[in-house]
């Protein structure tokens, strides 16, 4: 599916986080979400939220889904502008958040951006899909060093959570990855 496509498919949908239309991509590490989303970023010219800003460090997975809930969608959907918080991976600690307006339109990208917690704000939940040595080629290949000694601790918050949440089972649109786009 297109960029292209994808926004029509979020411009059809109704508005679940007050007047804010949201399309949230989700799947494992190194699954293109963060390729896809800014592409549909660039289609759309809506702001695109990253789940990394909001997890605090490698072991904040389920911190960064409520943080996702309390601190984006529930302000967003009572018309308020929301202090989206972000994570300074290089000196470890919060950063100044940045204010969002609501939008017509949100692209959310990063593992657990469907978690069920969520879903009730999202118009349109995509779960991107590839296999486990794909996935890990990408990250690593995008993040090198930094991720490696964290790879397998993060793999297991995935795990975890995605077999409690079965988002890609409640995902409007699955995409599979495995193959580059031609």
């Amino acid at each position: 599916m297109t960029p292209s496509e994808l926004g029509a498919l979020l411009r059809a949908a109704p508005p679940r986080a007050g007047a804010t239309r949201v399309i949230a991509f989700d799947g494992r590490s190194g699954s293109g979400k963060s390729t896809l989303a800014r592409a549909l970023r660039d289609e759309l010219g809506a702001p695109l939220l990253s789940m990394e800003d909001l997890y605090g460090g490698w072991n904040g997975l389920e911190n960064g889904i409520d943080l996702l809930v309390s601190e984006v969608f529930e302000p967003l959907a009572a018309g308020r502008t929301a202090l989206v918080p972000r994570y300074d991976w290089i000196a470890r600690t919060w950063a100044a958040p940045v204010e969002l307006a609501p939008p017509g339109l949100l692209v959310i990208e990063g593992v657990g951006a469907g978690a069920r917690r969520a879903a009730a704000y999202v118009s349109v939940l995509v779960w991107l899909d590839a296999t486990e040595p794909t996935r890990k080629k990408r990250a690593l290949g995008r993040d090198g060093d930094v991720y490696l000694p964290h790879w397998n601790d993060w793999a297991v918050q995935e795990k975890r959570m995605l077999e409690r949440e079965r988002t890609s089972q409640r995902a409007d649109v699955v995409l599979d990855t495995e193959a580059p786009p031609t």
